[in-house]
């Protein structure tokens, strides 16, 4: 390997290989070559690398730099015979010292030390116009030598530690004292082989308990942790060997040149390019909320993780990942991913008072067992007093006695405490998030599942939600002619030349073609991308001559408020300014006040020709076309100075051109499915009234029945200023909302949540952030949603298709089902158990479940219960009942019917088997307690399937495509059998022939036959009553 020193070169690539001579060999096979271009990459990575370091050493010991080399020629030899030589820039700036700069806004040290911006992208081998190369290699040592685009998050909770947060628990620790207690005691009595039993079988019991809870809890931390990456992979726009592309922020390297628009957060680190009138919001990172002025000249600093409200522009990305000021405070911040959701809350409190009535219970069970224990009231198996004074009965009978009558009633305090309900609420949340995935739905924050079920209003934006967001012109109008294809050649050249200006510089869209005969690639929004489209290909326009024959001196952006872009523009050989203006039709055509005809002549257009103008683009409109208007006006420039406003009288009409945006497939059917469940669909649209109306009559939103009611269809400025009476009396007829603005629908949804609905609102724009934010749920677009509006809504709709925005309904309402399921299933259980072994204590002195088995009932009805129950998918029949709303109680008349009347048909059975079950089946006093075991269990399974629906009587529908449920029914139900025949001494049970299983199957499977007739008993008039009006 050789090394020489060569001067740089200003068209020097990061890698770059010279042209083998004439005579060299034949090059060898291309997956060789790739090889070998590995290898140098590597090997001139590792040389760059070694150099610099030398440098640094040298530095510190001041010693003398004869000479600073920019480049190094390696020659390699690959020994194959063959040479390569390579010309890799020694970057002269070190990337900390490049991050700091750009982190401290040195305009002194980026102009002093680097030689400004576009010295620094020399450095960083970047062409402002073409990007970097972007080829594997290229990329690989951007990443090598600057970092990735990567923070270092903190690192995620461990199965051990949720091991140690169920250990925690007041109540386990209680218990294993008790099994501790009682583990020394029986091998003290009874020695080591006989005397583990009790307390051994408590604590293995207590670990299944902990373990299956800790898993569950892992498993959920770990989907909610990708959860988390996909929300923060954010798509980002870069120019890479001259394309627009768009790649991962994650895939970021310095050196990129990324385009940048209103709503946009910048990924990185970096300097200003060019653009216009670009603002950026700050607020994440200094605290100021005002917006500042980024330029050349002044300030050309980014920082990453601000956002962009007010211009374009472009970026070169000095430094990514930890090396800016974003990934150093994002790496300290570790995302909560135990955000307690409104339901928990509930459910929580729910607990809480639940818990407080099962210590009571367990301390009057406590305090009767202790008395009739000591007043020598109980008996043992043999029918003798277990305790005849403490001088008879010796010390450590009387301790072991104390223990378990301790044990049992802790016991009790498990089993009333139904843990299991929050547990549920994640599992279903869980489940529902990643399933919405795969249906196009990212939730960002969970409360929004649970919510989204309670929703009654849907207010929702036209383009790209309720349509396809395929623009095309499909009109163009010139003054007051229509032309279509064979009128084209007739248009005068001087209307061409201002067509090509208005539509080639007032646009942020972007044009790239590979040579003069390739098709043209066009980048930016629809309605840009459509309108370029158009000009270069239906109407032939250049649309390049005016960049490079034109000044650009200001810029006003699009926004939602003024619906219209403008340009302020000079060309090079002239001293004339002129203003271009694009945007609604009707707004252009307020400000004109000349109009083009085809000829090229300027005519002034009076009150007759306005009208005609107005009905061309209202006979557009009722074709559900978007009418997009170019107008132009020349400035004069007085004493040289230059007025950054644009003109916005007197302009000259230039064209209308009328964009077809066609409705997605199945919005129609998703509308109606929406307005079957009871949810009203509103459309708040910038479009003007008649477009809206016939869109809104295209996808379901309007029928014929709303014809009667004149203000279903209202524009913006209107409902605005209706007084705060009249919007109230007047929202709920309103369909649809035209011309509106983004305080329009922050008004709108301000006014629905008065009037006590639960509101969903879509939106895509930056200013709509703040309608996201007051909504209930707010659903932002996840294709041409900016960042802003992302961070500012509850979920992500993937595909922005209302479709999904259906779908997510659906699981909305899903979730919140299932959740009821499980509260009655579990609800059932506490009841039962807290009755039986209250009443039971009292009267006899003995619990008939001890506290292994109560521990495994528990295991049934908390964690495999809420698998079972929690993982159900949403069918059809969700979607026909009305919305839940704010005020419905989480417990419903139905849950309590259906509750009653289980848990009252369960403690009816087992106080009769405990009191009268010997006699019943002359059967011993421990297969007794083993069948009331068995039959409590089996009434759980069986309930189970009682809890699938609450309402229909059908509880088999669709048991087929809920495997986990059918999974856990025969995972509960062998290892009941193996608790019943093969761990007796664990299990404190005696083995039940086949007739006793049959009884106790019997007894339990009757729990069907009463979940039937209970349905027949209404109990909820007013639920009928709402479903007769919504139907």
């Amino acid at each position: 390997m050789s090394l020489r020193s060569r001067r740089p070169d200003e068209n020097s690539t990061m890698l770059r290989q010279e042209e083998p001579p004439p005579s060299s060999p034949t090059p060898p096979p291309p997956s060789k070559r790739n090889i070998r271009r590995w290898r140098v990459a590597v090997t001139v990575i590792s040389i760059t690398r070694f150099l610099v370091g030398i440098t640094k050493k040298v530095v510190k010991k001041n010693a003398e730099i004869l000479r600073s080399l920019s480049y190094t020629a390696i020659d390699i030899n690959d020994g194959d015979g063959s040479h390569e030589r390579v010309d890799v820039p020694i970057l002269e700036v070190d990337p900390n010292g490049l991050a700091k700069m750009v982190k401290e806004k040195s305009l002194q040290s980026l102009n002093d030390e680097f030689g400004g911006v576009k010295e620094v992208a020399k450095l960083l081998v970047t062409d402002f116009k073409n990007g970097i190369t972007g080829d594997d290699i290229d990329l690989a040592f951007r990443t090598k030598v600057f970092g990735a685009n990567k923070y270092q998050k903190q690192p995620a909770k461990s199965f051990f530690s949720f091991v140690l947060e169920a250990f925690k628990d007041t109540i386990i620790i209680i218990l294993l004292v008790c099994a501790v207690l009682s583990l020394g005691f029986g091998i003290k009595q009874h020695g080591l082989k006989e005397g583990w039993y009790d307390g051994g079988s408590i604590i293995v019991a207590v670990f299944l308990v902990v373990v299956v809870s800790a898993v569950s809890n892992y498993r959920q931390s770990k989907q909610f942790e990708e959860l988390s990456h996909e929300s923060s992979d954010i798509r980002v726009q870069v120019v890479r060997d001259g394309r627009h592309q768009p790649v991962s922020i994650f895939e970021l390297v310095v050196g990129d040149i990324v385009s940048l628009k209103i709503g946009d957060q910048i990924p990185a680190d970096g300097l200003f390019v060019e653009g216009r009138s670009l603002k950026v919001d700050e607020s994440s990172m200094t605290g100021e909320s005002d917006h500042v002025d980024v330029n050349e000249k002044n300030n050309p600093f980014l920082l990453s993780g601000t956002k962009v409200t007010d211009g374009y522009g472009y970026m070169l990305v000095t430094s990514v990942g930890m090396n800016t000021a974003w990934g150093e405070m994002m790496s300290s911040i570790r995302r909560d991913l135990n955000e307690e959701t409104p339901l928990q809350a509930r459910l929580s409190k729910l607990t809480s008072y639940i818990g407080k009535i099962g210590l009571t219970v367990a301390a009057l069970v406590l305090l009767v067992l202790l008395i009739r224990y000591f007043t020598g009231h109980t008996k043992d198996e043999n029918g003798r007093r277990e305790f005849n004074g403490f001088g008879k009965t010796k010390s450590d009978d009387v301790m072991n006695s104390v223990v378990a009558i301790v044990a049992a009633a802790v016991t009790i305090v498990v089993v009333a405490i139904p843990e299991g309900l929050p547990l549920a609420v994640t599992l279903t949340l869980a489940y529902s998030m990643k399933r919405m995935m795969r249906d196009h739905a990212m939730v960002r924050k969970l409360s929004a599942c649970e919510t989204m079920g309670s929703a009654t209003v849907i207010c929702t934006d036209k383009t790209g939600t309720l349509t396809l967001n395929e623009m095309k012109v499909t009109e163009f109008w010139l003054g007051k002619e229509a032309i279509d294809d064979s009128s084209r050649s007739e248009i005068a050249a001087n209307v061409l030349q201002l067509l090509s200006e208005g539509v080639g510089l007032n646009t942020t869209g972007t044009v790239y073609k590979v040579n003069s005969t390739s098709v043209p690639e066009i980048y930016g929004s629809p309605t840009e991308k459509a309108i370029l489209s158009w000009a270069l290909i239906d109407m032939g326009l250049d649309i390049d001559e005016p960049k490079q024959s034109c000044e650009i001196i200001h810029v006003e952006s699009f926004n939602s408020e003024k619906k219209r872009s403008g340009v302020l523009m000079r060309r090079k050989s002239e001293k004339v300014l002129s203003t271009h203006w694009k945007g609604a039709a009707e707004m252009i055509l307020a400000m004109c006040s000349y109009y083009y005809d085809k000829n090229g002549v300027s005519k002034a257009m009076n009150d007759d020709e306005r009208i005609q103008i107005g009905k061309v683009i209202e006979s557009m409109a009722d074709k559900s076309l978007r009418c997009i208007a170019f107008a132009h006006t020349n400035v004069k420039q007085e004493n040289e100075q230059i007025h950054e406003k644009l003109e916005e009288t007197g302009l000259t009409w230039l064209g209308l051109a009328g964009l077809k945006d066609p409705c997605r497939p199945g919005v129609k059917e998703a509308v109606q499915s929406c307005k079957k469940a009871g949810v009203s669909i509103k459309m708040i649209t910038g479009d003007n009234m008649h477009t809206a109306r016939a869109i809104a009559y295209e996808c379901g939103i309007l029928d014929s029945h709303d014809d009667l009611h004149s203000e279903a269809v209202v524009e913006g400025v209107q409902f605005r200023n209706y007084t705060p009476e009249e919007r109230m009396e007047k929202i709920k007829i309103i369909r649809v909302m035209a011309r509106s603005s983004p305080f329009d629908k922050l008004l709108m949804v301000q006014s629905l949540k008065q009037k006590g609905e639960v509101v969903a609102v879509t939106g895509d724009g930056t200013n709509d952030a703040p309608a996201l934010k007051e909504a209930d749920i707010g659903l932002s677009m996840g294709i041409q949603g900016t960042e802003v509006a992302k961070e500012s809504s509850d979920i992500v709709i993937l595909d922005d298709n209302f479709t999904s925005v259906a779908t997510v309904l659906r699981w909305g309402r899903c979730v919140y089902n299932n959740i009821q399921k499980f509260i009655q299933f579990q609800l059932t259980v506490n009841v039962a158990a807290l009755v039986i072994n209250f009443i039971a204590a009292v009267s006899s002195g003995k619990v008939p479940l001890t506290a292994v088995q109560l521990l495994w009932v528990n295991l049934i009805m908390d964690t495999l219960g809420a698998l079972a129950l929690a993982t159900e998918q949403p069918t059809n029949d969700l979607m026909e009942k009305p919305p839940v709303g704010r005020t419905e109680p989480l417990i419903t008349r139905v849950m309590w019917r259906n509750l009653i009347a289980q848990a009252l048909y369960q403690v009816a059975v087992l106080l009769i088997l405990q009191f009268e079950g010997r006699t019943i089946f002359g059967v011993s006093e421990k297969v007794k307690n083993t069948m009331i075991f068995n039959t409590f269990v089996l009434c759980q399974v069986f309930n189970e399937f009682n809890a699938r629906n609450l309402e229909k009587k059908n509880i088999f529908k669709g048991i087929h495509k809920n495997k986990l449920f059918l999974a856990i029914i025969a995972i509960t139900l062998i290892l009941q059998a193996v608790m019943v025949e093969f761990l007796k001494r664990f299990a404190n049970t005696e083995r039940l022939d086949w007739k006793q299983w049959a009884i106790c199957v019997g007894i339990a499977a009757v729990s069907w036959s009463i979940g039937w007739i209970v349905k027949c008993i209404p109990v909820d008039k007013q639920l009928q009553k709402q479903r007769a009006s919504a139907s």
